[in-house]
């Protein structure tokens, strides 16, 4: 059962104040440390979903391992600071064989691969359409679309958001419990980022 991952990577750093998928985190970049934790907990593609500061993302992907399953795509809508096109995007790029979409945040470098293993996991033992990360009784990310749920989501329409999919289909969520704050936690400004960063 293959898994892809999107990462939404389509912003345009308002809040920042400068691109931040490309800032530094422990070896690599913020963008760098995402994939690098998706491809470390064995997701086998990886499709990066970019818009604002595009330039700035392919640079800082160039310095992963080149045999590495990434690839990119543009989301056209990205100005219209939406999320939701962007999602649509890079569901609309998995491979076929791709029975569920991971869906994680660029600018959410803390994720940790043993939240990204609990969620395959709880998948493929319960066979859900949807998990979501839990931590004090609130929803994070990354969280799995699978397949069934694409094309309900490829439907949605502007006001429409993630949210209205998964309150639609809320009877087919599995909830995994997890001990760490950070699949809540992204980094929106200056503050954020010298508060987390390694």
């Amino acid at each position: 059962m293959m898994i892809g991952s999107i990462v939404l990577a389509a912003g345009k750093s308002e809040r920042m104040g400068r691109s931040k998928m490309s800032l530094p985190w422990g070896n690599t970049t913020v963008i760098g440390q995402v994939v690098t934790t998706l491809i470390s907990a064995g997701l086998e593609q990886v499709v990066v979903v970019t818009g604002g500061g595009r330039e700035d993302v392919l640079l800082a992907l160039n310095s992963l391992p080149k045999e590495w399953p990434v690839s990119t795509v543009e989301n056209p809508e990205y100005a219209a600071g939406e999320m939701l096109s962007s999602l649509q995007v890079g569901v609309a790029s998995l491979v076929e064989q791709a029975e569920a979409a991971l869906v994680a945040l660029g600018d959410q470098p803390q994720m940790k691969g043993e939240v990204v293993k609990d969620i395959l996991s709880a998948h493929f033992q319960s066979d859900a359409s949807l998990v979501i990360p839990s931590y004090a009784m609130r929803r994070g990310h990354p969280m799995l679309i699978a397949r069934p749920l694409w094309a309900p989501l490829l439907a949605l329409r502007p006001p429409q958001t993630l949210r209205d999919l998964i309150q639609a289909h809320s009877d087919q969520i599995l909830y995994v419990n997890v001990d760490t704050p950070s699949v809540l936690q992204d980094l929106d400004t200056p503050r954020d980022y010298q508060a987390f960063k390694p």
